[in-house]
């Protein structure tokens, strides 16, 4: 049965570019972060998914530059988070533009992770996992919504066994009550976001097969 599946991305210097630039990043915020502790927690998991992406580039399992650029906000924003604490990032710019009382660093850090559903239709429609339109567009955001609430609950555990200031500053919620059911709604709306680039965007060039 035929299907229109995208072509896999052929090698390309902007992805290197960006590894160079988080490795470099990495670096020189892991000199003297703010807190230890937080430090290793928030940097831990984002260095993992830069492995990931490596390791999948290196095997051939590649993406879009677009995907590529969309997944690297969140692997600077959150080595930026860890290096101060996300509460204690100067965005005092952002935070007095839209006239927010808290520092809203670590929820826009949130929203980006709902970029990655970019890269997963992406990944689906070029195998051509999922035939049903609708379905291919609802699994990333499922998949991120899981993420999201899964996270929320690592933090939640990191958080009561760390306790004290290192706790606290990982989970970031200054405060607010509603902080974990809020980070879900900016990793969902992240991927709304990210899903409307690709209906607009992320449909080319294609390839008919059997």
């Amino acid at each position: 049965m035929p299907d229109t599946l995208t072509t896999t991305p052929p090698p390309h210097w902007f992805p290197k570019l960006l590894l160079v630039i988080y490795l470099i990043e990495f670096v020189a915020l892991g000199l003297h972060p703010a807190e230890r502790g937080t430090w290793w927690a928030e940097n831990i998991p984002i260095f993992l998914i830069v492995v990931a992406l490596t390791v999948l580039y290196i095997r051939g399992v590649r993406f879009s530059n677009l995907a590529y650029a969309l997944m690297s906000v969140l692997l600077f924003m959150h080595t930026i988070g860890g290096h101060y604490t996300f509460e204690k990032v100067p965005f005092d710019w952002f935070n007095n533009l839209f006239g927010f009382k808290r520092n809203m660093y670590d929820r826009v850090a949130h929203v980006t992770v709902g970029f990655y559903a970019y890269a997963i239709i992406e990944l689906t429609d070029r195998n051509g996992t999922i035939r049903s339109r609708f379905i291919s567009y609802a699994f990333p955001l499922c998949v991120i919504g899981t993420i999201a609430m899964t996270y929320e609950i690592i933090e939640w555990i990191y958080a009561v066994k760390a306790g004290g200031e290192a706790g606290a500053a990982f989970l970031g919620s200054q405060g607010d009550i509603w902080d974990a059911q809020k980070d879900m709604l900016a990793d969902t709306s992240g991927a709304i976001i990210a899903l409307v680039l690709y209906a607009l965007f992320g449909r080319g060039p294609r390839r008919e097969v059997a």
